[in-house]
């Protein structure tokens, strides 16, 4: 799926007592964790963390600062996104303890904000279309289907 940026979309709503920041190296475990649980609900699997943390950090389109974290107010990480400089999101989870709260929307339109202030066309993303909650969102912000 993808959006185009050139299209008007939302400024991101974050609900109250949450923080948005950007990876950093002590970030990391809460991060893979996340995807870890994430992904076991819907059936993937995340490689173990020093595998995982080498090939991020290893491949030349990771940019810490396309990475972003939300914590709740006691610091818990509660939502992550990360993206490539090709301006693909890469994964995009949010805890299941903290799902139905806007928190992916918020997390993706702000995503969008970041790419469009690099001057950057479109986003684009991979999504199993059995997903419908995800599919729901990813429409409702404006993400079109692709056909390759």
């Amino acid at each position: 799926m993808s959006k185009n940026l050139q299209e008007p979309f939302e400024t991101p709503a974050w609900p109250g007592g949450v923080e948005l920041t950007t990876l950093e190296g002590a970030d990391a475990a809460a991060a893979h964790q996340l995807l870890v649980l994430a992904y076991a609900e819907g059936g993937g699997t995340v490689p173990p963390f020093e595998t995982w943390w080498e090939t991020l950090t290893g491949d030349a389109e990771f940019d810490p600062k396309l990475c972003f974290l939300v914590r709740n107010s006691a610091g818990q990480l509660i939502a992550f996104a990360q993206c490539w400089t090709s301006a693909f999101v890469k994964d995009l989870v949010v805890h299941p303890g903290y799902r139905q709260r806007g928190l992916g929307k918020a997390l993706l339109l702000h995503v969008f904000s970041a790419f469009k202030s690099r001057s950057v066309m479109t986003v684009s993303l991979k999504v199993q279309t059995a997903n419908a909650v995800a599919m729901r969102l990813y429409g409702q912000i404006g993400m079109k289907i692709d056909f390759c």
